[in-house]
């Protein structure tokens, strides 16, 4: 009886270890898709300073970010009358003190507001584009409402279909990747996760799959791009050695923390200092 019980168990542990390998397998990708998005470090919402008038995402901290020449990372939202803005939390609250979503709002009301009591406003990502102009590469992480992927994704390809410089896109949401994959297969696009129970350990299977990687096998990313405190993710190794994908992580805090992970990792995205 017992034997039978630990054949069962190893064969079912067996068919669990063969699927998770599976599942967050990204398939095979070639360096040179990716390589010209090396060598640089990412301003994580461009190269701000919320408590000197410089607030995230907005023109000021991109425009620091070009002048220095850092890399940007920033975040696409999509408004109620489709415009794309530059904007990172869901609501208003923390940069508007307006507890609201963001998707709610028409951009013309947008643009009575600022961001932490400065002269900044809310960008439109067409004139962060135009900004930068090619200047620096860019992260562009998608922000999904709902599901809104399917309108959001083809709103944001006519405009970088037209950019002339470097960038990638990436999004917590498989659905953003799977859609570039199938629709425009030639943009570097990339899987953000982190291990989502480190801080709040509880059963949900939709994160265990999103911090396990558990969609790549039909999203085949090109990169991941996870918490740097979070890279001793069984998932993480498994995609970094056998596949050598490429490894972006997010947030770099200061300087010790860089030096630590430099020659770790592919890409940095830092904030709050200076590399």
């Amino acid at each position: 009886m017992l034997k039978k019980f630990v054949r069962t168990m190893a064969y079912i542990g067996g068919i669990a270890t063969g699927f998770y390998l599976f599942a967050s397998a990204p398939g095979i990708h070639k360096k040179k898709k990716w390589q010209h998005l090396t060598g640089w470090d990412y301003a994580h919402r461009g190269l701000y300073d919320n408590e000197h008038g410089i607030p995230e995402n907005s023109m000021a901290a991109f425009r620091r970010a070009v002048d220095k020449g850092y890399g940007i990372e920033l975040d696409v939202h999509l408004t109620a009358d489709n415009q794309l803005v530059v904007f990172h939390d869901d609501t208003l609250t923390r940069m508007c003190g307006m507890n609201k979503k963001i998707s709610s709002f028409l951009y013309s009301d947008l643009m009575q507001l600022r961001l932490l009591g400065t002269e900044e406003g809310i960008p439109l990502f067409k004139d962060v584009l135009e900004l930068i102009d090619g200047k620096v590469p860019l992260i562009i992480e998608l922000k999904v409402d709902g599901s809104n992927q399917n309108l959001l994704c083809p709103l944001v390809w006519q405009l970088l279909s037209r950019y002339k410089g470097d960038y990638c896109i990436e999004s917590f949401h498989p659905f953003v990747l799977q859609w570039f994959k199938r629709h425009e297969p030639q943009v570097v696009r990339g899987q953000l996760s982190c291990n989502f129970f480190k801080e709040n350990p509880h059963c949900d299977i939709v994160l265990f799959l999103m911090s396990n990687l558990m969609t790549n096998f039909f999203t085949h990313p090109d990169f991941i791009a996870y918490k740097y405190l979070d890279l001793d993710n069984p998932a993480v190794i498994y995609n970094r050695k056998p596949f050598h994908i490429m490894t972006v992580v997010w947030t770099i805090p200061g300087k010790p923390t860089y030096d630590r992970f430099k020659n770790k990792v592919d890409v940095m995205i830092f904030e709050g200092f200076e590399p």
